[in-house]
Protein backbone atom coordinates (compact mmCIF):
# COMPACT_ATOMS: atom_id res chain seq x y z
CA UNK A 1 0.00 0.00 0.00
CA UNK A 2 1.24 3.49 -0.77
CA UNK A 3 1.43 6.12 1.98
CA UNK A 4 -1.21 8.28 0.27
CA UNK A 5 -3.57 5.24 0.24
CA UNK A 6 -3.32 4.48 3.96
CA UNK A 7 -6.87 4.57 5.40
CA UNK A 8 -7.78 7.35 7.83
CA UNK A 9 -11.21 6.10 8.97
CA UNK A 10 -11.05 7.27 12.61
CA UNK A 11 -11.30 3.82 14.17
CA UNK A 12 -13.33 3.55 17.37
CA UNK A 13 -10.78 0.96 18.56
CA UNK A 14 -8.04 3.58 18.52
CA UNK A 15 -10.20 6.07 20.44
CA UNK A 16 -8.96 9.12 18.57
CA UNK A 17 -5.31 8.03 18.67
CA UNK A 18 -3.17 7.00 15.73
CA UNK A 19 -0.92 4.04 15.13
CA UNK A 20 2.14 3.52 13.00
CA UNK A 21 2.03 1.18 10.03
CA UNK A 22 4.40 0.61 7.13
CA UNK A 23 3.67 1.67 3.56
CA UNK A 24 5.53 2.56 0.38
CA UNK A 25 6.68 6.15 -0.04
CA UNK A 26 6.94 8.04 -3.34
CA UNK A 27 10.31 6.44 -4.12
CA UNK A 28 9.02 2.90 -3.52
CA UNK A 29 10.75 2.40 -0.18
CA UNK A 30 8.96 1.02 2.85
CA UNK A 31 8.59 3.56 5.63
CA UNK A 32 6.52 4.32 8.69
CA UNK A 33 3.34 6.37 8.42
CA UNK A 34 0.43 7.15 10.76
CA UNK A 35 -3.16 6.00 10.43
CA UNK A 36 -6.26 6.80 12.46
CA UNK A 37 -7.65 3.38 11.64
CA UNK A 38 -9.50 1.42 9.04
CA UNK A 39 -13.19 0.44 8.99
CA UNK A 40 -12.35 -3.14 7.97
CA UNK A 41 -10.04 -3.46 10.97
CA UNK A 42 -12.87 -2.30 13.27
CA UNK A 43 -15.26 -4.86 11.81
CA UNK A 44 -12.80 -7.72 12.28
CA UNK A 45 -11.95 -6.61 15.82
CA UNK A 46 -15.64 -6.40 16.74
CA UNK A 47 -16.21 -9.91 15.36
CA UNK A 48 -13.27 -11.28 17.34
CA UNK A 49 -14.53 -9.66 20.55
CA UNK A 50 -18.04 -11.04 19.95
CA UNK A 51 -16.54 -14.51 19.46
CA UNK A 52 -14.62 -14.26 22.74
CA UNK A 53 -17.81 -13.06 24.44
CA UNK A 54 -19.68 -16.08 23.08
CA UNK A 55 -16.92 -18.44 24.23
CA UNK A 56 -16.99 -16.85 27.71
CA UNK A 57 -20.76 -17.29 27.96
CA UNK A 58 -20.53 -20.92 26.83
CA UNK A 59 -17.70 -21.62 29.27
CA UNK A 60 -19.70 -20.04 32.11
CA UNK A 61 -22.68 -22.29 31.42
CA UNK A 62 -20.42 -25.38 31.26
CA UNK A 63 -18.55 -24.33 34.43
CA UNK A 64 -21.80 -23.80 36.31
CA UNK A 65 -22.82 -27.31 35.21
CA UNK A 66 -19.50 -28.70 36.48
CA UNK A 67 -18.23 -29.61 32.99
CA UNK A 68 -15.27 -27.21 32.98
CA UNK A 69 -13.34 -25.22 35.54
CA UNK A 70 -13.63 -21.49 36.23
CA UNK A 71 -10.23 -21.14 34.53
CA UNK A 72 -11.73 -21.55 31.06
CA UNK A 73 -14.38 -18.90 31.71
CA UNK A 74 -11.86 -16.40 33.09
CA UNK A 75 -9.49 -17.06 30.20
CA UNK A 76 -12.13 -16.00 27.66
CA UNK A 77 -13.43 -13.19 29.85
CA UNK A 78 -9.92 -11.71 29.89
CA UNK A 79 -9.84 -11.94 26.07
CA UNK A 80 -7.40 -14.81 25.87
CA UNK A 81 -7.51 -18.18 24.17
CA UNK A 82 -5.79 -21.47 24.95
CA UNK A 83 -2.56 -20.83 22.99
CA UNK A 84 -2.22 -17.35 24.50
CA UNK A 85 -2.83 -18.51 28.08
CA UNK A 86 -0.43 -21.42 27.67
CA UNK A 87 2.30 -19.16 26.33
CA UNK A 88 1.74 -16.53 29.02
CA UNK A 89 1.96 -19.12 31.80
CA UNK A 90 4.90 -20.98 30.28
CA UNK A 91 2.99 -24.24 29.90
CA UNK A 92 2.00 -26.48 27.03
CA UNK A 93 -1.55 -26.16 25.74
CA UNK A 94 -2.36 -29.72 26.80
CA UNK A 95 -1.36 -28.83 30.38
CA UNK A 96 -3.67 -25.81 30.49
CA UNK A 97 -6.46 -27.83 28.86
CA UNK A 98 -6.13 -30.42 31.65
CA UNK A 99 -6.73 -27.63 34.17
CA UNK A 100 -10.12 -27.03 32.55
CA UNK A 101 -11.14 -30.29 34.22
CA UNK A 102 -12.89 -29.16 37.45
CA UNK A 103 -11.39 -32.02 39.50
CA UNK A 104 -7.85 -31.27 38.38
CA UNK A 105 -8.39 -27.52 38.79
CA UNK A 106 -9.52 -28.08 42.40
CA UNK A 107 -6.20 -29.82 43.12
CA UNK A 108 -3.90 -27.18 41.60
CA UNK A 109 -1.06 -25.98 43.77
CA UNK A 110 -1.00 -22.46 45.15
CA UNK A 111 1.92 -21.75 42.82
CA UNK A 112 -0.07 -22.71 39.70
CA UNK A 113 -3.15 -20.83 40.87
CA UNK A 114 -1.06 -17.74 41.57
CA UNK A 115 0.51 -17.94 38.10
CA UNK A 116 -2.91 -18.16 36.42
CA UNK A 117 -4.25 -15.35 38.59
CA UNK A 118 -1.25 -13.15 37.78
CA UNK A 119 -1.54 -13.72 34.03
CA UNK A 120 -5.30 -13.17 34.07
CA UNK A 121 -4.96 -10.11 36.33
CA UNK A 122 -7.23 -11.61 38.98
CA UNK A 123 -6.93 -12.65 42.58
CA UNK A 124 -6.82 -16.38 43.30
CA UNK A 125 -10.20 -16.09 45.05
CA UNK A 126 -11.80 -14.53 41.96
CA UNK A 127 -10.12 -17.13 39.73
CA UNK A 128 -11.77 -19.92 41.73
CA UNK A 129 -15.24 -18.34 41.59
CA UNK A 130 -17.89 -17.96 38.92
CA UNK A 131 -20.31 -15.07 38.53
CA UNK A 132 -24.02 -15.88 38.35
CA UNK A 133 -24.12 -14.48 34.83
CA UNK A 134 -21.64 -13.09 32.33
CA UNK A 135 -21.58 -9.31 32.07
Amino acid sequence: MKKNEVPQDKSHALAGETKTIYALDESGKVGATETSGWDVEDIVLDQALEELQRHAEDALVRAQAGKTSPLEFHMYKQRMDLPMLAQATGQFQWQVRRHFDPRRFAKLSAKKLNRYAEVLDLTVDVLKELPEKHE
